[in-house]
């Protein structure tokens, strides 16, 4: 989206701060990943609708997994969002007052994010521990269930990093990569004039 010369910079934007800074980790790991597991979710739902439909069976492993992946498929997302500046805040006062405001506010929150998951990752090591040590399997097909635990510390270490590069980059977003796609309304308000 292009803006006259002479106009003022939308509400909420710095004029002298880059666009999105660079991270030092590519956002494409993120985007990737969260590629692979929605076409595994839909891999997995639809084999198991196959099998239903022409054997009146299911597989067990499926529910299993699936949950599986769609928590993983909200951690990865949320690494995602937090880099780019796009989790969850009332924007009536994140985006009002002077940018100091505005900035110091982004700051708060990426600490404040940053402390959250770290205490999830510590506390989530402790359950995969007591997984690992008791032997604990899954319910649904008995696989040892630090399996699935182990992601949860790992994606909240990734979160937790991400939040310290949206905080050391003094709340600016992450910049997303101009070669990728955009949505369609990105895409509109780009072409506008």
């Amino acid at each position: 989206m292009s803006l006259p010369a002479d106009s003022p910079p939308p509400q909420g934007v710095d004029p002298t701060a880059p666009a999105g800074a660079a991270t030092r980790v590519p956002l494409a790991i993120e985007d990737w990943l969260t590629v692979i597991i929605m076409a595994l979710l839909a891999l997995i739902t639809f084999v198991n609708v196959l099998v239903r439909y022409f054997t009146d069976a299911s597989f067990a492993w499926t529910e299993e997994v699936s949950i599986f992946l769609m928590i993983v498929l909200a951690m990865v997302a949320s690494s995602a969002a937090v880099a780019r500046g796009r989790h969850i805040r009332i924007e009536y006062f994140a985006d009002a007052g002077p940018v100091s405001r505005q900035r110091a506010l982004a700051r708060l929150g990426a600490a404040l994010v940053a402390l959250l998951f770290g205490l999830l990752a510590v506390l989530s090591a402790r359950v995969l521990w007591d997984d690992v040590q008791y032997g604990e399997t899954s319910p649904g097909i008995g696989v040892p269930q630090w399996w699935y635990t182990m992601w949860l510390p790992i994606l909240s270490l990734a979160i937790m990093l991400r939040a310290i590069g949206l905080w050391w980059r003094g709340g600016q977003p992450a910049a997303d990569n101009p070669e990728l796609p955009t949505s369609p309304a990105v895409r509109d308000e780009e072409r506008a004039p």
